[in-house]
């Protein structure tokens, strides 16, 4: 099961309306993209790479392209806690602790 944070929704709004402004619907099939990915993070969620950034052996991540998506693992699946591109680094504070 994927659940998916506020944050991670208003992720994924702003980067399709950022992407859409040029391409409409190349936006909505790079998101439909990331909501795959993040299912896949869900059939296998141990697989994804711890983030460094936090040290938590439960905050793990998994990539699409520069993306990366940040989730939590849970007893009922994961939580997708923030979408961004990958250049950036990943503070405490940008992720909710729903």
């Amino acid at each position: 099961m994927i659940r998916w944070s506020e944050r991670a929704v208003a992720d994924l709004i702003a980067i399709g309306e950022y992407i859409a402004t040029d391409k409409p619907e190349a936006a909505r099939r790079w998101v439909e993209r990331l909501r795959h990915q993040a299912s896949l993070a869900a059939d296998s969620p141990l697989a994804g790479r711890r983030v460094p950034e936090i040290e938590h052996e439960n905050v793990r991540e998994t990539f699409l392209r520069s993306y990366r998506i940040v989730y939590r693992v849970e007893a009922a699946g994961i939580t997708v806690l923030t979408v961004f591109e990958g250049h950036r680094l990943l503070r405490r504070g940008d992720i909710d602790d729903e």
